[in-house]
């Protein structure tokens, strides 16, 4: 009985918190044709990558900004961010609610950004 009762409270002090299960930073994946310098940047920073390739970011509740950029070809695009399903699993565990979901926001933990991001290049007009 009393290994079961164990049992059950670990599984509830341990489920959620998405600062722990994902963290603060996420990888994304940028494309474009062709090749391109792309620059990404949210309210936690601004992260560089050559396309296509890989790049880690810090999560963030703000949108993105990706502008890449190649000879006479250009793209922006506004990446929306999104509450990551983990952080219901907060409501579970008491101090998921009073520490867990505040912490997870103020961190970016509790934040997404869609992946891959592929990016149109289109030819800039003067």
């Amino acid at each position: 009985m009393i290994k079961r009762f164990l049992s059950i409270i670990a599984i509830l002090t341990l489920s959620a918190c998405a600062s722990m299960t994902a963290g603060q930073n996420q990888s994304l994946s940028v494309s474009t044709t062709p090749s391109a310098a792309c620059t990404l940047s949210n309210d936690k920073g601004t992260w560089y990558v050559n396309t296509p390739g890989t790049v880690t970011v810090n999560r963030a509740y703000g949108d993105m900004t990706v502008l890449c950029k190649s000879k006479n070809l250009t793209a922006t695009n506004v990446v929306k961010s999104s509450v990551k399903p983990i952080l219901a699993g907060n409501i579970i565990w008491l101090w998921g609610v009073v520490i867990g979901i505040p912490i997870d926001m103020i961190t970016g933990a509790a934040y997404d950004y869609p992946n891959p991001i592929i990016m149109p290049l289109k030819e800039v007009t003067n």
